[in-house]
């Protein structure tokens, strides 16, 4: 967003100018996290996971990377490439630990963004782009994810890969050829690993492009806030550096004493130890189970248990699965509401809550056995989870009655008082 009052690039010295005259990178970076982006100066730490999020994308890329660079792609050495890379490979262990568990962070700061969004309202005009971006990214974040998890060929990864894929499967009449074509053959194997390690090592770029778009959608119409009240004078913002670098930097050091603290004194805490046995087609393992970050949506696939009329209810379950997610696309225009913070709108809020609960009763269903009484409660977790955006969100967005809103920025960090708000924009009076 172009404001007035933010700060040109000058650069004083000549290599800078010749090079900001040739190239202008200074100039792009001082404009996009520099003292030239103005960012609202309410912004508190739900703000930090953003950034957070961009560094675990860096984390992935470099440590699998390196990874690739001791693996082997082939269904009769893929394991023992894994075993050789914690055993033999210099650091060969942290980078592996480094790698998975970053890809278990990465979700948990990802989760809280989205629900971030969510109680904020972010995806709401004129930021719908910004949204739908993020969406996208989501869901090559899965992508990427389920065909990382199938590379160690373990006896999960092999399982997994079979279940997933054999969802496909389900889809009337291109379903069968679709499962053949992505997995190579008729079962998970060599093929298989071929295609997901290419894919799983060419997705993070992929991500990281639609990243530079979510960030430059981000920079159109500025920043969102906790208020959810636009900018309307230079005293509602703070220069981007030094205010906010220092804050995300602090968010960043508590982010890396939790990751470390996983990663050297509980790196196998997420994991399935089924993984830890080499893949055996021969071999069903009593309880196949994703990753915790998939748990949610595997447990309204499993939801589904009986056809019906005519549609098969392994049919209805991958449907439900996707359109989970899909949902999140026309949230834009399923909440009406004109006001954007969840702090202002006491139902909507209510209602967030609810719908957290929600996803944590899925998420534990998904983990658990497919059997009662789990089965039971993630059919109405399911339930509720559709209802609350399809039904709930439009009728409360369109009923509920919100607290009155601050005239600006400036006034609800500083409060009413004239003389506070004269003194931050003498330019007011």
């Amino acid at each position: 967003m172009s404001f007035p009052w933010a700060k040109e690039y000058k650069p004083g010295h000549p290599l800078m100018q010749w090079l900001d005259e040739k190239l202008p990178l200074p100039r792009f970076v001082y404009n996009a996290v520099g003292a030239g982006y103005p960012v609202p100066r309410n912004l508190n730490y739900m703000w930090n996971f953003g950034v957070l999020a961009g560094f675990c994308l860096a984390l992935q890329i470099v440590t699998g990377v390196i990874l690739a660079m001791h693996y082997a792609a082939n269904g009769s050495v893929a394991f023992d490439s894994v075993e050789h890379i914690m055993r033999d490979v210099n650091w060969g262990w942290m980078l592996r630990y480094a790698h998975a568990n970053g890809a278990s962070a990465f979700f948990v700061v990802v989760y809280i963004h989205i629900f971030r969004g969510f109680f904020y309202s972010s995806y709401k005009a004129p930021r719908e782009m910004i949204w739908l971006l993020g969406v996208v990214i989501f869901l090559l974040m899965m992508a990427t994810a389920f065909m990382g998890y199938v590379l160690p060929w373990g006896q999960m990864s092999f399982w997994g890969a079979k279940v997933i894929t054999g969802l496909f499967g389900a889809i009337p009449v291109v379903g069968q050829p679709l499962q053949v074509w992505l997995l190579g053959g008729y079962a998970p194997d060599n093929a298989a690993l071929n295609r997901f390690f290419s894919l799983h090592f060419l997705l993070p770029f992929v991500i990281a492009g639609v990243i530079i778009l979510h960030i430059w959608a981000l920079h159109i119409p500025g920043s969102s806030n906790p208020t959810g009240v636009e900018v309307k004078q230079e005293s509602d913002t703070v220069p981007f550096h030094p205010y906010y670098t220092a804050k995300d930097g602090f968010g960043l050091g508590v982010f890396l004493i939790l990751y470390c603290a996983v990663l050297f004194f509980a790196p196998n805490m997420l994991g399935h130890p089924d993984n830890y046995i080499p893949a055996n087609p021969l071999s069903t393992p009593a309880h196949i189970v994703p990753e915790w970050y998939f748990w949610p949506f595997y447990a309204i696939l499993r939801a589904f248990t009986s056809d019906f009329f005519f549609i098969p209810a392994k049919l209805m379950g991958v449907l439900a699965m996707f359109s989970a997610i899909l949902v999140w696309f026309f949230l834009p225009w399923l909440d009406t509401s004109p006001v954007r913070s969840g702090h202002y709108r006491p139902l909507f809020r209510k209602a967030f809550y609810l719908l957290l609960v929600d996803v944590v009763v899925l998420g534990y269903c998904g983990g658990a056995p497919a059997a009662e009484p789990f089965v039971m409660i993630s059919q109405i977790a399911s339930m509720y989870y559709f209802l609350h955006f399809l039904v709930i969100l439009p009728i409360v967005s369109s009923i509920e009655k919100p607290a009155p809103l601050p005239y600006s920025i400036t006034e609800a960090v500083l409060g009413k008082d004239e003389g506070a708000v004269l003194h931050a924009n003498p330019t007011a009076a």
